[in-house]
């Protein structure tokens, strides 16, 4: 079978709808649909409830969507694998991270591990919202994923993925000085997280968990933090932001505090990875990782 009839099948999930996925997969919708189909012959089992006009997967859709997923992985990896195998001279790590910890953290944390003093070892980043960065490590594009975490909030990544705890972070509720002078109220604009962000996912859970209602409709939402902190300081409303992203702001008096202690929500730094064997040299890295985590723990 065509791996590639696997990644339309997970590009028509991603995007919710046939036409937008053909586009995105280059193709025309009538020969997107027919690969669809073709994958579903292959199957043996309708994969997509076409009778609305969102996609739905039906009950086998659904359970097939996971061996695809990780279908896709298995393959990146192998293929990485005898990449490394091929090439042992010249090796590379290949990172994703939410773009507030790609910022924040990633450069002086990798500069406190020396990997980049290693002539051999090329680091590749790449920043996007947890969502896409999911997908980067389930199909096995990226060998470790840094990101924050809380346990109330759910993670794509099962039980083929591991993680390390690196450090901690808070998320709090921040404004201009103005605003905050002004009272905070039902009526204050809200800046908030679109639901392909990570922290937007988090601070849904931890309010759930703690039997808060959803703040109202937002007068502004990205998933990018530090757009959204750029809003804040401009006087736009209310957000809510990583203390690492906004610490020089608070200081600077650029940005105050919008609420008390008991509005924070405190949330780990973690690295994630495949638990499958990866390149030597991702796999020496997370050896050296573990020993410098163990006599360091965050």
């Amino acid at each position: 079978m065509d791996s590639s009839l696997l990644e339309d099948f997970l590009t028509l999930i991603d995007c919710g709808n046939f036409s937008r996925a053909a586009e995105k997969r280059a193709v025309s919708q009538p020969s997107f649909s027919r690969r669809i189909r073709t994958l579903e012959e292959w199957v043996g089992a309708v994969l997509i409830d076409r009778s609305t006009h969102t996609v739905r997967l039906t009950a086998a859709g659904d359970r097939f969507r996971t061996t695809a997923e990780e279908t896709l992985r298995r393959l990146q990896l192998g293929r990485e694998e005898a990449r490394a195998v091929a090439k042992a001279s010249s090796e590379t790590l290949r990172f994703a991270s939410t773009h507030v910890l790609s910022l924040t953290f990633f450069p002086s944390w990798l500069r406190s591990l020396e990997i980049d003093a290693q002539r051999n070892v090329t680091i590749e980043l790449i920043a996007d919202n947890m969502v896409a960065c999911e997908r980067l490590m389930i199909e096995g594009r990226a060998q470790f994923l840094l990101c924050h975490h809380h346990e109330a909030a759910n993670v794509r990544l099962g039980s083929d993925f591991r993680s390390v705890r690196l450090g901690s972070d808070i998320l709090l509720p921040v404004a201009a000085p103005q605003v905050v002078a002004s009272g905070i109220t039902a009526d204050t604009p809200q800046l908030a997280f679109t639901s392909d962000s990570g922290m937007g996912r988090i601070l849904a859970s931890a309010w759930a968990t703690k039997g808060l209602p959803p703040k109202p409709q937002p007068a502004f939402a990205s998933h990018l933090a530090s757009v959204l902190a750029a809003m804040a300081r401009d006087g736009r409303g209310v957000t809510w932001s990583a203390l690492s992203l906004v610490e020089d702001d608070l200081a600077a008096g650029r940005l105050v505090r919008a609420g008390g202690e008991s509005d924070e929500v405190p949330i780990e730094i973690r690295l994630w990875r495949p638990k499958a064997r990866q390149s030597p040299a991702a796999e020496a890295f997370w050896s050296r990782l573990l020993k410098i985590e163990a006599a360091n723990p965050a």
